[in-house]
């Protein structure tokens, strides 16, 4: 529940920036800042408040960080200019970085099969809220202007918060080491300069030497970040787990797939909320076009709740393959069969299966090689490469849909939304490949999990 109410109030930021900048007064360029500074927030304050919050501290720092997102929704609610809105957007932006947490302390406390179930639903709670969120903020924003909006988005924060203290359960799990605050400060730059970078689609056109030095400039700071790591016997992440072919692959494997994911998503979006003068499109509004979001998160939704059922016939790693599969179909679906509006509705439809499926079966085959303790760190780790997965894809749908726009025309070709999905086709179909090789070697015969936890009862503490 944290988790889904979590999605739906940093989604918010979505659908209201037209409305932030008419209301403001502000131009469209700053009022993204309302959706981009949120999505940011939430990728540097991941693995740091994943290994903060590690062993006992888990709860105060659920505790802690669901405070700052309820501080911070008051300021967006309050009449004030745009940069106590932005501080406020940011402060929501934390409880993307709660997932990791809630995972940890379901693995800890719930038998296996109810841990892997919950788990799978906390993944693709992110799904369901995003869907939810958008025509929630939208309708919101209709009836009675953003601060409504916010205003719901602070209620559901209230809300998180009373259930977190009620029902969220202390660890009891041995007090963690404190983070080293040098390799959190690299890790934070490295990845705040690559989404910066990565989700302007503006400074790849316009400015693409500055853009390229920014990418460098990034992994430069993480490589610093990684020889730091090394030298830690208490590391942020622990990058020995990186080394495992499953760990590797699905991570790998989250990353071109979130191009893929989040490149069709836009394109679905902008297509349909294009007006029909453009000779394709169907002129939604906001509001209606966030509609067409709620059968992808249902339908990833329900694709989460079967996930366990389902990995009683296939593997987790053949569910992630079958799920990329659907995502391909999805993509096939919008490229061929967009001249109604049937055709991008099945296409968003597929997409929430697929990625639904996908969400819910990737953190199992990262957990199964996993120790415990190092639960939050890892899934930690696997949403950061979502989060620039997902930059990745919005900047690719922003410049080839540009691509294919005439000079001096507001909307591109129909031929563009054709490119763009068959090369998005490829990008995923490329994540097929890397599913292949998340499957156990034959010679595999250790239970899920049973092969990480004996490693990690033989390992002696504090290696």
């Amino acid at each position: 529940m944290i988790g889904v109410v979590m999605a739906v109030v940093g989604s918010v930021g979505g659908p209201l920036i037209t409305s932030v900048a008419t209301t403001l007064h502000v131009s469209l360029a700053a009022a993204q800042w309302t959706l981009t500074v949120s999505l940011l927030t939430g990728a540097v304050a991941t693995p740091v408040l994943g290994r903060l919050g590690s062993g006992a501290r888990r709860r105060p720092v659920v505790l802690g960080t669901l405070g700052v997102i309820v501080a911070g929704s008051v300021l967006t609610v309050l009449p004030l200019p745009l940069v106590p809105l932005l501080v406020g957007r940011a402060a929501q932006g934390c409880g993307l970085a709660l997932g990791p947490l809630m995972m940890a302390s379901a693995r800890e406390h719930l038998d296996r099969d109810r841990a892997a179930s919950t788990i799978a639903m906390i993944s693709v709670a992110s799904t369901a809220g995003v869907g939810f969120g958008y025509p929630l903020a939208g309708y919101l924003t209709d009836v009675g202007g953003i601060r409504l909006a916010y205003t719901a988005a602070l209620g559901l924060s209230v809300v998180a918060l009373l259930v977190a203290l009620r029902f969220f359960p202390a660890s009891r799990q041995p007090v963690a080491p404190a983070p080293d605050a040098a390799a959190s400060v690299l890790l934070t730059a490295g990845v705040l300069v690559l989404l910066l970078v990565l989700g302007e689609a503006s400074v790849w056109q316009d400015h693409l030497p500055l853009a390229v030095g920014g990418v460098v400039l990034g992994l430069l700071v993480l490589a610093a970040w990684m020889l730091r790591e090394r030298t830690l016997a208490n590391p942020l992440v622990d990058l020995r787990l990186l080394r495992h072919r499953a760990v590797a692959g699905a991570n790998a494997a989250m990353l071109v797939a979130g191009v893929g994911m989040y490149l069709l998503l836009s394109c679905i979006t902008r297509y349909v909320q294009t007006p029909s003068v453009a000779g394709y499109g169907f002129g939604l509004s906001t509001f209606t076009a966030g509609l067409f979001l709620v059968p992808f998160s249902v339908v990833g939704f329900v694709a989460g709740r079967i996930s366990p059922w389902v990995r009683r016939y296939l593997s987790a790693a053949a569910l992630v393959t079958a799920a990329t599969v659907v995502v391909i179909a999805a993509f096939a679906v919008f490229a061929v069969a967009r001249s109604t509006i049937a055709g991008p509705l099945v296409a968003m439809t597929l997409l929430g299966l697929g990625v639904g499926a996908f969400s819910a079966a990737m953190p199992a085959v990262i957990l199964e090689v996993t120790p415990a303790r190092e639960t939050a760190s890892a899934m930690g780790v696997n949403q950061v490469v979502r989060s620039i997965g997902f930059s990745l894809g919005s900047t690719l749908s922003a410049l080839l849909l540009a691509a294919h726009t005439p000079a001096g025309a507001l909307f591109p070709t129909d031929e563009g939304f054709t490119a763009a999905a068959w090369i998005g086709a490829a990008v995923t179909a490329l994540a097929l490949g890397i599913s292949f090789t998340l499957r156990p070697r034959a010679s595999a015969t250790t239970a899920p999990n049973e092969s990480a936890e004996s490693a990690e009862s033989a390992e002696p503490e504090g290696t």
